[in-house]
């Protein structure tokens, strides 16, 4: 193992792409909630990057990716980083061990804020930073190791693949999502329009640029794996988007920007487990069928009546679960040797992780959220709701006024107005 200079910069350029994906999230799901509930919700994004990196470094990453091979969970052998620099590690043998563990580190940190948009509006902000603490450690890390640390589903074990985290991430924290809204129940008043939508397209324009380094990175090295993860991140993004602007021109008689916004998300999804393993048909062929299933799951979410506030569910869980069940039909050796050859027998391997994604963090967040609840609180109080949480959770969303407290709302400010 040496370090190639020319794969470590693109790891860390990527890196830096997974992280400008978090205010591109938060710029998404503040623009579909409630004006008077923007401002937390974005910050439950930015709070998920220091309370998970932390955890990250403590004892995340060691637990994850020290030596296990086919087992349940990594040793403590590189518990707060111990011996983890500038010597490679066999996972990724051309880059510094540290480059790799802030480039996983990225993945961490941007998975439990994912699953913040199925409890928007109603989730006390103590019990955000305790539930996201306690969620990545308990749910994300064992998952990770599980498929990319040398754990009994990955490539020492039963041989799924999940090339850059469809199982691990988005059907995880869609499962997450799933059991945090029934946990917590519906609004006062679910229905609502969204706050801007603007932020949300150019939330999802920055999503989709930060995916090209969370598919693109997951190579481990600039060569054609990489390439290829970065076409297919493209086709997929493009025809979820296409396919999702269709269903809705045919159902409501023109297009909606937040549907094509979130259609470009559910291709998104829907590729990330095969992007790199797959040829370009096969990820047109991927993406348009995120872009109808998810199109249709979000539409059932109203009779099933969970409320699922910004679509978790039915993007990220759904999506990422066909994608991992697509892999195994078109994954091909010859796009990646170190991959396997689509058919029945990796597409069983594919279907058992896709049922372990989701039924592993949806027990396991009914749990926490118990344990969260119980000590310290999830539900903010009826009339905290009603005001909103950038009243009732922070500080910095209000200021004086004439006739008290002035919430934030930037859309309605003018050049005089003394907020500004």
């Amino acid at each position: 193992m040496h370090i190639d200079t020319g794969d470590t910069a693109w790891i860390l350029l990527c890196t830096a792409l997974i992280f400008f994906m978090v205010p591109g999230l938060a710029l998404f799901y503040g623009g579909l909630v409630r004006s008077k509930n923007v401002v937390t919700t974005m910050v439950q994004c930015f709070v998920s990057v220091a309370v998970v990196g932390v955890v990250w470094v403590v004892i995340g990453y060691t637990l994850v990716f020290g030596a296990d091979r086919g087992g349940v969970i990594g040793s403590l052998a590189h518990t707060m980083l111990t011996d983890v620099g500038a010597t490679p590690t066999s996972a990724a043998p051309a880059v510094p061990a540290l480059a790799f563990m802030a480039f996983q580190m990225m993945f961490a940190v941007i998975t439990p804020a994912l699953i913040a948009g199925a409890f928007a509006e109603r989730m006390t902000f103590r019990g955000y930073v305790m539930f996201t603490g306690l969620w990545s450690l308990v749910v994300y890390v064992p998952l990770a190791h599980w498929e990319w640390g040398g754990g009994f589903l990955g490539s020492h074990g039963l041989g799924a693949l999940d090339f850059a985290g469809g199982a691990v991430i988005h059907e995880s924290a869609g499962a997450a999502a799933l059991a945090a809204a029934i946990y917590f129940g519906r609004r006062k008043k679910p229905v609502t329009r969204p706050y801007n939508v603007p932020m949300v397209l150019l939330g999802a324009g920055i999503l989709w640029f930060g995916w090209f380094g969370f598919n693109g990175g997951s190579a481990l090295s600039a060569g054609h794996v990489a390439v290829s993860a970065v076409v297919n991140t493209q086709l997929g993004a493009s025809a979820g988007l296409i396919v999702w602007m269709i269903v809705d021109w045919a159902r409501g008689g023109k297009p909606s920007g937040v549907g094509i916004a979130t259609g470009a998300i559910a291709g998104l999804a829907a590729i990330t487990p095969a992007a790199g393993y797959v040829a370009p048909w096969a990820a047109l062929v991927i993406g348009a069928s995120a872009g109808l299933v998810c199109h249709l799951a979000v539409r059932l979410k109203k009779r099933l009546r969970y409320d699922d506030v910004l679509d978790v569910v039915g993007v990220h869980m759904v999506g990422g679960f066909i994608g991992v069940l697509l892999t195994g039909v078109f994954a091909s050796l010859a796009v990646n040797a170190a991959g396997a050859a689509g058919g029945w027998a990796q597409l069983g391997r594919q279907s058992v992780l896709a049922v372990v994604a989701l039924a592993y963090p949806f027990v396991m967040t009914m749990l926490l959220l118990w344990i969260t609840d119980h000590a310290v609180g999830l539900r903010v109080a009826p009339g905290d709701e009603e005001k909103g949480l950038d009243l009732s959770q922070l500080l910095d969303p209000v200021s004086d006024g004439p006739t008290g407290p002035i919430p934030w709302r930037p859309c309605q400010a003018t050049l005089g107005d003394p907020r500004l």
